[in-house]
């Protein structure tokens, strides 16, 4: 299999990808590449689900690839899809943004040439979360870029306020499509031996996210909480209810987060105390132990700005799914033959619309897109909750 099997559901990219890594080969090899066919930064934009960072890393290890085809056998094509090769960064976000601190060292390394002889690549997921200094100093080795350096952002779209226009207007875009369910329950049944009824169901309730597709086949507990949030809908029968359910909603995504990084994040404590001289018995182990007060607030720091956004991202998969319940409370209801988000819950849908006018359905739709903006502007998740709920209960 090649690297471009992982990239689900997006020909025309992959083919756009794939002539740029030929011209890429020829490049190093001194010989003379077609015009347009290779850049050294590229901008790829889709919808969350539709394989953004898959397709930069396949497009990297094309790069890296002997052939300059993305063979998927040979060293720089497994170390990159491993991510273990030594001319590949990939810079994944754990907290709320990335800091200029972070991208100027990134840069810094990225200068350096390839060790491997080809191309020093940089891959960074959600380059939304790029604060304005990050941003800048990205900018300024996009606009004079390393000779042999390629940049692979990713972004949820070209618009500005996911990436700056100048940034924007120094890559070559590349344009990802939400993959049709046939081409996930595929992927899920070779890649990661899904029995075909668990792979077919997966993929028409994931909303076209691959990855979400396969936590949903693989997991149970993703499967106890999708359900869960989706009973809240027909579940608000009293005001009482309103704040039991929100409740239920925040602690869930709460234990998820204090679940994802509980042990990572004691271990990243020991390994730090250790480091920094703790059980040590040589000379200056009393004094190095005393000065790591401050990297130990750092990394609580970085910890506790993890699990926010492990939160928040937690929290936002849950609207996700409820706005989908109720776009598909209006198909319903209109008739449509439109594909439903979550057809295993049909028959809830059903009740729904007749028991709720269309324009009482589109007021509780608004009002989960609502609570997601309110995250995204760091209002407490409790808050933003309660007030969600408390417009589906009376609509």
């Amino acid at each position: 299999m090649t690297v471009w099997s992982q990239v689900v559901g997006q020909a025309d990219a992959v083919e756009v990808l794939t002539k740029a890594a030929q011209a890429a080969a020829l490049i190093v090899r001194g010989e003379q590449a077609a015009s347009g066919g290779m850049t050294h930064a590229w901008l790829f934009t889709g919808p969350p689900g539709s394989g953004r960072s898959t397709a930069a890393r396949a497009f990297a290890a094309a790069l890296q690839c002997d052939s300059g085809t993305g063979c998927g056998e040979c060293s720089g094509c497994r170390t990159t899809m491993a991510g273990t090769h030594a001319d590949v960064r990939l810079v994944v976000p754990e907290g709320l943004s990335i800091s200029v601190a972070e991208m100027r060292a990134l840069v810094q390394t990225a200068a350096r040439r390839p060790t491997g002889g080809r191309w020093q690549v940089v891959i960074i997921e959600d380059a939304d979360r790029l604060t304005e200094g990050a941003a800048n100093a990205l900018l300024k080795a996009v606009e004079e870029p390393p000779e042999r350096t390629v940049f692979l952002l990713c972004a949820p779209s070209d618009h500005p306020d996911d990436v700056s226009v100048t940034i924007r207007s120094r890559c070559r875009g590349v344009s990802l499509r939400i993959p049709p369910a046939p081409a996930i329950a595929e992927v899920l049944m070779g890649r990661d031996s899904v029995e075909p009824d668990m792979a077919k169901w997966a993929a028409s309730v994931c909303g076209g996210h691959v990855g979400r597709a396969r936590r949903l086949a693989t997991d149970e507990a993703a499967r106890d909480r999708r359900a869960a949030v989706l009973r809240i809908p027909l579940g608000l029968r009293r005001p009482g209810d309103v704040f039991s359910l929100a409740d239920e909603l925040v602690k869930a995504a709460e234990n998820e987060a204090s679940e994802q990084s509980g042990s990572r994040d004691e271990a990243e404590r020991d390994a730090l105390k250790t480091a920094l001289g703790a059980g040590g018995t040589g000379k200056g182990t009393a004094s190095a132990t005393r000065g790591s007060a401050g990297a130990l607030k750092e990394l609580e720091r970085r910890q506790k700005s993890r699990a926010t956004r492990t939160q928040r991202d937690t929290l936002d998969l849950a609207l996700v799914d409820l706005a989908g319940f109720y776009r598909d409370v209006l198909v319903t209801g209109s008739g449509s033959e439109a594909a439903l988000n979550h057809p295993d819950h049909a028959n809830d849908a059903r009740t729904a619309a007749a028991s709720w006018s269309p324009e009482s359905t589109l007021r509780r739709l608004e009002a989960v897109l609502s609570c997601r903006e309110a995250l995204e502007l760091n209002v407490k998740p409790r808050i933003a909750v309660e007030a969600m709920v408390t417009t589906l209960y009376y609509g």
